[in-house]
């Protein structure tokens, strides 16, 4: 027998279905996603923490879980809600079903419900508070639900890259022999990333997010990444510091959806937060340098704010930077490239964890950035 659950947003529309995963009570920031698969990939993407994922496509949970495509050694979502849960997984790589999955991580989520209807007021309305209540949880009343949902922290201020961020440092080793070494400050850091990395002959040191610039300098990179990760990239202010040393430097540095806002605020731009963010697999994004098109992998909610028209080159203390990338959809920033310091970044996931290939030669350019570096320090 199935059990009655309901969603409460923050504005006060409702949505009512049956429990999926675990029973009980969740809040978070309610935001949607449009990648048609990749679920389990979006449910252990860091990024997530603290939100409710609203799933566009209708059917979810067909191809199972396992072991592979855990992005992190958790679920991260405060919350998961679908249309149309398979009945049960049929994929030669499944090792499980997914409501087992959420059940097992403590994920409170609801099925049953009119995602089509509920993304619709969330594009219209924005991103917003919303709880998930289900067992006796949701036998309160409509009032009390809200107040709660009220009640629970928005995403505006929040710090939350320590959170998610590994406490201690590792290493992942390089593919073949070993060309660079590149310090890594994992601020909600998906698996994939430093595996690509290490595809390029690169020795990957994962490091938290609370590293200083010395415990970096210490490591002697040819190169410093900055991870995705989720919150407000405003309360980051440590880190900035720290990418600002790194700038100072001339340390070749590439960051990724957290770490491309925060290249935006150590070059003294400023960031605000979209209406509904873009999350999904199938991003459009123009690439400025080859004029082409790619297909790629977003979830933010947070964005570079462009003091003038994207055309034009902006002065920093650190020389010039252009918009390198933008989104076709909104005319988001989507890219920045210093054209003074051996910097880049870009606001959505090259490593595709899920996703399509468009931007993996992305790794490819941070690799030409360090050897070009490596050329002129031995020219020196």
């Amino acid at each position: 027998m199935s059990t009655p659950a309901v969603l409460v947003l923050e504005d006060g529309r409702t949505f009512v279905g049956e429990a999926y995963g675990a029973v009980g009570e969740t809040v978070g920031e309610a935001v949607f996603s449009t990648g048609m698969t990749g679920y389990q990939e979006t449910l252990t993407d860091p990024s997530y923490h603290r939100q409710v994922v609203v799933m566009t496509a209708p059917h979810i949970g067909n191809t199972g879980v396992n072991a592979t495509d855990m992005e992190s050694r958790r679920i991260w979502v405060a919350g998961f809600v679908v249309r149309d849960p398979a009945i049960r997984p049929s994929n030669w790589r499944s090792q499980g079903d997914l409501q087992t999955a959420l059940a097992e991580h403590g994920v409170v989520g609801i099925s049953g419900v009119d995602t089509r209807a509920l993304t619709r007021h969330l594009r219209d309305k924005g991103a917003m508070r919303a709880g998930i209540f289900s067992g006796a949880a949701a036998q309160e009343t409509p009032e009390r639900l809200l107040s709660r949902v009220h009640d629970a922290p928005p995403m505006t201020g929040a710090a939350l890259a320590a959170e998610v961020s590994t406490t201690e440092p590792y290493v992942v080793e390089p593919v073949g022999e070993r060309r660079f070494t590149v310090a890594a400050l994992d601020l909600g850091i998906k698996g994939t990333t430093p595996a690509l990395l290490a595809e390029q002959g690169i020795e990957v040191h994962v490091l938290p997010a609370t590293t200083d610039f010395a415990q970096i300098r210490e490591l002697a990179p040819d190169g410093v990444f900055f991870s995705n990760g989720p919150g407000d990239p405003a309360t980051a202010d440590a880190e900035v510091e720290v990418l600002r040393s790194v700038l100072e430097a001339g340390i070749p540095f590439f960051g990724i959806c957290f770490g491309n806002q925060l290249l935006g605020r150590a070059l003294g731009l400023d960031t605000y937060k979209l209406p509904f963010g873009h999350r999904g697999i199938n991003q459009p994004v123009l690439d400025r340098d080859t004029g082409k098109v790619e297909v790629t992998s977003h979830n933010h909610g947070f964005a570079i704010a462009w003091p003038h028209s994207t055309d034009e080159p902006v002065d920093t203390a650190y020389g010039r930077v252009r918009v390198s990338h933008i989104a076709l959809n909104d005319d988001v920033v989507e890219g920045l490239q210093c054209l003074d310091a051996p910097a880049f970044s870009v606001q959505y996931h090259p490593e595709a964890a899920a996703g399509p290939h468009d931007a993996a030669y992305l790794f490819d350019r941070f690799t030409d950035l360090m050897q070009q570096r490596a050329g002129a320090d031995a020219q020196a």
